[in-house]
């Protein structure tokens, strides 16, 4: 252990006699002096936001004894040093998060023992600086120009005419016969878009259907009733149907009461529902969107009912019973592919088709990159994102 420089360790051999000069054995003298950290460095943080400064130093050769490093910075407007942070031993580095972007900063280190510190030498001046693109992410953007470039062909495609293979989705083929079977019943249609608020993707999915399926009974005349348990996708679903009306040229055939408010509680508002199939008899139910528990309580009233029944979800556990008890269900994401596939807007249609083909490219990077680690050579590097 380091002692004071006057200090031995138990090696000197002193005679009787004063005037003797004092005779040391060979032993280690060791000073209490330590050696301070050295090359600090100062770099603006790479791929960040700004207001980021990284520094960095070599240890102090006496690291093992001292109990700490202390980072301090100044500007150079300043003629004192700031202390802004601390490590532990054995540490070469401390981010700096607070500083000022275009401000020039110089930082030093000083190691800490017995409430001494020994300071560096200052480091270079630097500024921080936010950086326009991630060069981590470049895969990213590969991915993104490429995937653009997929859109705009298949969109344009779609624009001229030319035909684009969508598989037949027969949940959503069989609307057309869904929508006609009520109006040659003379009863009303009875859709429910779900318990989701209107953030959900399945709800917003179910809004875009429920506009082409009031298309369809704007132009056959047939009754609508969509229950609602969300305030705010009772004020989307109304105008949905009510523009659906007005694209078909017949605003006059909307009413107020297509779209109802029921309630927020879950089991209370599947009460209302089963009420509603029981009461009105609807020929069809349509159950398309985010449902729970409650899934089954309704499908299975409408099953009892005798009603034609298309549902979609994308929620997994509630498949099985919308399987069960309904004549067709969408599943996942041909819940999402609908509004494209019963719409047939080029840009809709192109999205679809841009979506599969590069789900498909994604596919084979993903077998090829794992066939050839495999073979020993790692390229899964190449897809990480920083």
């Amino acid at each position: 252990m380091p002692v004071r420089l006057a200090t031995v360790l138990s090696c000197l051999l002193v005679t009787s006699s004063p005037c003797r000069p004092i005779s040391l054995s060979p032993c280690l003298l060791v000073s209490l002096s330590v050696r301070s950290p050295v090359d600090v460095r100062a770099v603006d943080k790479p791929n960040d936001a700004g207001s980021a400064i990284q520094v960095e130093w070599s240890l102090s050769p006496d690291d093992i004894s001292i109990e700490g490093y202390i980072i301090l910075r100044k500007t150079q407007k300043d003629t004192v040093y700031q202390r802004i942070g601390s490590t532990m031993p054995g540490v070469t580095s401390f981010e700096d998060d607070e500083t000022v972007d275009g401000e020039t900063y110089i930082y030093t280190v000083a190691c800490s023992k017995n409430g001494e510190l020994h300071y560096a030498e200052p480091s270079n001046p630097v500024s921080s600086r936010p950086h326009i693109f991630h060069t981590g992410r470049i895969n990213v953007l590969i991915a993104i120009i490429a995937f653009t470039g997929l859109l705009a062909y298949f969109v344009s495609k779609a624009r001229t005419g030319q035909s684009l293979y969508i598989r037949q989705i027969p949940g959503l083929a069989a609307v057309e016969e869904a929508v006609g079977r009520a109006t040659e019943m003379g009863r009303p249609i009875l859709y429910v878009p779900g318990l989701g608020d209107i953030d959900w993707t399945a709800t917003i999915a179910s809004m875009n259907i429920l506009g082409e399926v009031a298309r369809k009974i704007a132009k056959y005349d047939t009754e609508l009733v969509v229950p609602n348990t969300w305030s705010v996708v009772y004020t989307v679903s109304k105008e949905v149907v009510k523009e659906s009306f007005i694209s078909e040229g017949r605003p006059e055939k909307f009413k107020e009461d297509y779209v109802r408010y029921l309630t927020e509680a879950q089991f209370g508002f599947a009460a209302a529902v089963n009420g509603i199939m029981i009461r009105e008899k609807p020929a069809t139910n349509f159950f398309i969107g985010r449902f729970w528990a409650e899934s089954l309580i309704m499908a299975e009233t409408g099953a009892q009912t005798g009603a034609f029944q298309i549902a979609g979800t994308d929620s997994v556990l509630q498949l099985p019973f919308f399987v069960t008890a309904c004549d067709y269900t969408l599943m996942g994401e041909e819940l999402y592919a609908a509004s494209a596939y019963l719409s047939r807007e080029p840009v809709l249609l192109g999205s679809l088709k841009a979506q599969d083909i590069g789900k498909l490219v994604a596919l084979f990077i993903l077998v090829g990159f794992s066939i050839v680690a495999f073979l020993g050579l790692n390229l899964l590097s190449l897809l990480n994102v920083q």
